[in-house]
């Protein structure tokens, strides 16, 4: 129960890796503040798995692709909780196509929903952890599209880049108030919004291609997330914390050192 006493707000928590975080969160001792999009059908069932394992789980419906919602989150969950003791960051939005001929007004809404985004739920909470004197945990959602520019993605490519160097940034200027801020970055994730993209087959094909011979779980990025909310993780601050199955290494997967 590493994180026993603490109030973790997860945003995107009705299913996939902000579920698995709330998941994993929870399982370590945190109550929860879960946020999804108005509407969405998952969140109040994330809720009822957080109940039945002990813990208080609060769901709040906010749109936080905007800052009046990102404002309208964060004040309702402080209201209902009474404070936020660990963020994680896990707005995102993202559509593939080809670069040349990419909508200028969908780049705009990936940066809006996955930077941006990142910017007003982190500065909002940062303040909270101001005002009470400091103290607290700040994880970012990223991914390895921050890293690697992947083909037709470079709007999403871009928007996890800044993402990850928002979090230094933050981490820089949060470093006197202690707070602990850091980020994960996922490879492929199994998760319903993947399998609608695409079929059991492709997925099925591309685990293979992994090191690890599988797609990650919001399971493995969840227990990525425990790690960095704990103390286990107190002296660790700016950092990218890679969940991937080795996805980025794979060319390596069947290499062969040279003979003398």
């Amino acid at each position: 129960m590493k994180l026993s006493g603490k109030t973790a707000l997860v945003t995107g928590a009705g299913r996939g890796i902000g579920k698995g975080c709330a998941l994993a969160l929870a399982g370590a001792g945190a109550d929860l503040v879960l946020n999804d999009r108005p509407g969405s059908p998952d969140i109040h069932t994330t809720a009822e798995e957080i109940r039945a394992l002990g813990r208080q789980c609060r769901p709040v419906e906010a749109d936080i692709f905007s800052r009046e919602g990102c404002e309208a989150l964060v004040a309702t969950s402080l209201a209902e909780a009474g404070r936020i003791d660990i963020l994680v960051s896990n707005p995102a939005f993202s559509r593939r196509g080809d670069f040349l001929d990419y909508d200028p007004d969908l780049f705009e809404k990936t940066l809006q929903g996955t930077l941006t985004s990142g910017f007003h739920l982190s500065q909002l909470v940062g303040r909270h952890f101001a005002e009470r004197g400091g103290g607290g945990k700040i994880v970012y959602i990223s991914s390895v599209h921050g890293t690697l520019p992947f083909p037709r993605a470079a709007a999403y490519n871009a928007a996890k880049a800044g993402l990850e160097h928002l979090m230094r940034t933050v981490a820089a200027e949060l470093i006197g108030l202690r707070v602990n801020v850091n980020a994960i970055a996922p490879g492929w994730i199994d998760t319903p919004g993947e399998r609608e993209v695409f079929s059991a087959g492709v997925i099925d094909e591309a685990g293979k291609d992994i090191p690890w011979g599988r797609l990650g779980l919001p399971a493995d990025i969840g227990k990525a997330a425990v790690f960095l909310c704990s103390d286990d993780a107190d002296y660790i601050t700016a950092e990218v914390l890679t969940v991937d199955g080795g996805i980025r290494l794979k060319g390596f997967l069947n290499h062969q050192p040279p003979k003398d």
